[in-house]
């Protein structure tokens, strides 16, 4: 692969709308395909007339990074105690190298990760679980690398919740989630709280949207009302009036990078 170019991560600085690299060099044999997270969760489609299906910041945050997906079958199972030992790992399905094992101890599953990441100057990566797939007895656990300078890899870790239970992850399931954010931002922020009434016009807006909300609640009490026909509101699914609305977030894919002959 080649270098990312200077012009081009020198885009996040200057403030245009250039394309911004991001690179991941595989350096293990270890298969771990990476994917654009999908919209869809099972779990959403399986409520009560998709009603989870409606939920617009559900959506964008499922799809909001890239998914690297465990190409094996295993089993993980937490005795309880706090050395590496107590978590054993056994493989079902998939050839070796394999992934996940224990290391840190605690209770602590961890992933080796078969990419050292490149992004450009003042961008981290998020590295969490993949966003709203709540799973029985493991929770992801998050942490934020800085990959524009970092030599060195990092691991996804999920710690154990119950000791003596079964966790079971499928080939073909993500165990990982990366999403670039700037570093910096959040320390940007001056956070207040103001009273509603210093801004007559967001007030408004809200009493509005709230009566509009009491009135669409009422009215599904009733089959043969407007709100009962609808289903379900879309006021903040349609962003009225908000000019750089999204409905939707559309991620390109990792591709093979091409040999640059002149390199």
């Amino acid at each position: 692969m080649t270098a990312p170019k200077a012009d081009s991560e020198a885009s996040l600085i200057n403030g245009d709308d250039s394309r911004l690299p991001l690179i991941a060099y595989p350096i293990s044999p270890l298969e771990m395909p990476l994917m654009v997270a999908p919209a869809g969760r099972d779990w959403m489609a399986a409520t009560p007339a998709h009603f989870a299906k409606r939920c617009l910041p559900l959506l964008i945050a499922n799809r909001a990074g890239w998914l690297l997906i465990s190409m094996h079958k295993f089993t993980a199972t937490w005795g309880g105690e706090q050395s590496p030992a107590s978590l054993t790992v056994q493989h079902l399905s998939g050839a070796p190298p394999y992934s996940a094992h224990s290391h840190f101890g605690s209770g602590i599953l961890t992933f080796t990760i078969p990419f050292l990441f490149r992004t450009p100057p003042g961008i981290n990566l998020l590295v969490r679980g993949p966003a709203n797939m709540p799973k029985d007895g493991i929770a992801p656990l998050e942490g934020i690398v800085e990959t524009d300078w970092a030599e060195a890899t990092f691991t996804m870790n999920w710690k154990m919740t119950r000791p003596n239970h079964l966790v079971t992850f499928e080939r073909g399931e993500p165990v990982g989630m990366i999403v670039p954010q700037r570093r910096g931002d959040l320390e940007r922020f001056d956070p207040v709280i103001r009273d509603i009434a210093t801004d007559a016009a967001l007030m408004n807006a809200y009493v509005r949207w709230m009566e509009s909300r009491e009135a669409h609640n009422k009215g599904m009490q009733d089959p043969s009302s407007q709100a009962y026909q609808r289903g379900w509101e879309k006021t903040y699914f349609q962003g009225k009036g908000a000019p750089d609305h999204q409905q939707k977030i559309v991620l390109r894919d990792f591709v093979e990078d091409s040999p640059n002959p002149k390199a």
